[in-house]
């Protein structure tokens, strides 16, 4: 591979894999099985429970699958079947920033899987053998504040979707890797960057931006899947005059760099046309002096009309957050008795369930132990008691930065009517630091030390009440994304590197292996030739500072592990 690294446009190829030509069908060229993908196949993406179709499996966010051959009677049995190693190797910072947070997506047994620093991988999804890769080159000195990450890919038309690190979006031909186009949405000279797993909804890839503790001004993109035309944008902190302006101050420019990114992958409704997202802490996150006011449309969830990208209704989770508490979690959606609802965990320790079509308040319950930060009354005022609030006065508070739930997702069975949460039981200590904004140069008003001492986790079961039907507890934080099967089973990783399965009904731990390194991804599950498998990226680093300081030290890992029930003999 010959890559020019002062090139940030164009650089960036397919690796020829030549080594592996012959070892699966058509060498390095993988099966054409994404060229039938298209928006009708997405709309129903569960109804091929072989397949992942989607970062959450399904536009509803539920990381639910209906299979059901590994079950609650059998999963003891379960074995790894083969293992993909990434390697460690990058240029953007240390190892310790570097870290697996991507949920593969698997088409008709081809899996397409992204990680740090640009890379993307087409494998053979029975066996694991590397069919092409692709490496973006991205400029080592773009802003990160949370490690060198990248969440997932999206699948449609031929096509393979990613963003990159220095904020581009990319096409890439999901048979042979080759970049097909590849497109700028944010300005690296501004701090601005990209995570996000796109999201294919009809002609249109939508990607967020990255880049709030920079103090920039965060967005939704939308391009045309064939020609990465740029279809609309839609910012997430309004400009003077515009509804919700008059929640940041008057005079001078604090909405300029507010914040509000949409770092996570949405969710989407066909019946309401409404894709839902999740936006980011306000800029500088933990000194609101500078921006007084809510603050809107930061910390919320937006509710946006996914043809124009015109907002349509929002919720704020923490009007004027002080406490770094984005709400970027996944906005889960779901029906009980006749009414089309949304269930959301979010950072500062509550669980809001919303009516999906107008906004409108449910219910509002907290799913974690100590809250300390404020409070959240069932009608849903909110009542700031502890905060930065004196220049270098130091103050604790529950949860920590990281939230009681980080980005990793929970996710719901409509099986048991259950959603299942990884909780984080952290707290922290902030002491307020004003600092004058300067482009690039990290906004956070605060340093912040996070406990290393005296903390918990859990993966909690809530029903769509409030109400905790069950709790697994763990003595460190659960900081990996859970999922869920039609088997009953709770799939979940630990820091400490044990992937655990549940029984979904009672909490009962059924299941672990030892994966070698700390869990920090969002595990898929799918079929191929009738055989049943759970893939769980494995990689230990990215903020660990902000949700488990203790084990910055931990090894590192970069691997994809994938576990079924032995073949029969």
């Amino acid at each position: 591979m010959t890559v020019d690294y002062a090139d940030y446009v164009d650089a960036g190829e397919a690796v020829d894999q030549g080594a592996l030509s012959g070892k699966v069908a058509g060498g390095d060229v993988a099966p054409p099985v994404v060229a039938g993908v298209d928006y009708e196949r997405l709309l129903n993406a569960r109804e091929e429970p072989q397949n992942w179709l989607t970062y959450y499996g399904a536009y509803n966010g539920q990381r639910y699958s209906p299979l059901d051959q590994i079950n609650t009677d059998n999963v003891k049995r379960m074995v790894p079947a083969w293992v993909f190693q990434a390697g460690t190797t990058g240029l953007i910072a240390g190892a310790s920033t570097y870290s697996f947070e991507a949920a593969p997506i698997v088409v008709d047994g081809v899996m397409f899987l992204s990680g740090w620093d640009g890379w993307v991988w087409a494998l053979d999804a029975k066996t694991g053998v590397e069919i092409w890769r692709y490496k973006h080159a991205v400029p080592f000195d773009v802003s990160l504040c949370c490690g060198n990450v990248n969440r997932g890919v999206a699948v449609a038309q031929g096509k393979v979707f990613f963003v990159t690190a220095n904020a581009r979006v990319l096409a890439l031909d999901a048979t042979t890797g080759k970049r097909v186009w590849d497109k700028t949405y944010g300005d690296v000279r501004a701090g601005e960057s990209a995570t996000v797993a796109p999201l294919v909804v009809k002609n249109m890839v939508i990607v967020g931006s990255s880049g709030g503790e920079f103090g920039v001004r965060g967005h939704l993109d939308a391009f045309d899947l064939e020609t990465g035309e740029h279809q609309w944008r839609s910012y997430m902190v309004p400009k003077p005059g515009e509804p919700g302006s008059e929640t940041w101050p008057a005079d001078g420019e604090a909405w300029a760099r507010g914040g509000a990114n949409c770092w996570i992958t949405g969710t989407f409704d066909p019946e309401t046309n409404l894709l839902y997202v999740g936006t980011g802490n306000p800029a500088p996150d933990f000194d609101g002096g500078v921006r007084e006011g809510d603050n809107l449309f930061t910390d919320s969830i937006v509710a946006v009309d996914v043809d124009s990208g015109q907002i349509r209704w929002h919720y704020q989770c923490t009007p004027h957050d002080l406490w770094d508490y984005d709400s970027i979690g996944e906005c889960i959606l779901f029906e009980q008795d006749g009414r089309k609802l949304l269930g959301h965990f979010d950072k500062n320790g509550y669980f809001f369930v919303l009516d999906r079509t107008n906004g409108a308040r449910v219910s509002i319950t907290p799913f974690v132990d100590r809250i300390t930060w404020g409070a959240i009354t069932r009608d849903g005022q909110v009542t700031a008691k502890v905060y930065p609030d004196k220049e270098g006065e130091p103050v604790h508070f529950y949860p920590g930065p990281a939230g009681a739930k980080e980005w990793t997702h929970a996710s719901y069975s409509p099986e048991t009517g259950l959603f299942y949460v990884p909780v984080q039981d952290t707290g922290a200590t902030a002491t307020r630091r004003r600092r004058e904004f300067k482009e690039s140069i990290p906004y956070w008003g605060a340093g912040v030390q996070v406990d290393i001492e005296d903390m918990a986790g859990s993966i909690s079961a809530f029903d769509a009440g409030g109400e905790e039907k069950w709790r697994w507890r763990n003595e460190l934080p659960m900081c990996a994304s859970t999922l869920v099967t039609g088997g009953d089973l709770v799939f979940a990783g630990e820091a400490s590197g044990e992937f655990n399965a549940l029984d979904a009904r009672t909490g009962e731990l059924l299941w672990q292996f030892q994966c070698g390194s700390g869990h920090h991804s969002s595990p898929t599950t799918y079929m191929v030739d009738g055989r049943q498998y759970v893939a769980v990226p494995v990689g230990w680093g990215g903020w660990a500072e902000g949700f488990l300081p203790g084990m910055l030290g931990a090894g590192h890992g970069s691997a994809l592990i994938v576990f079924a029930l032995p073949e029969p003999s």
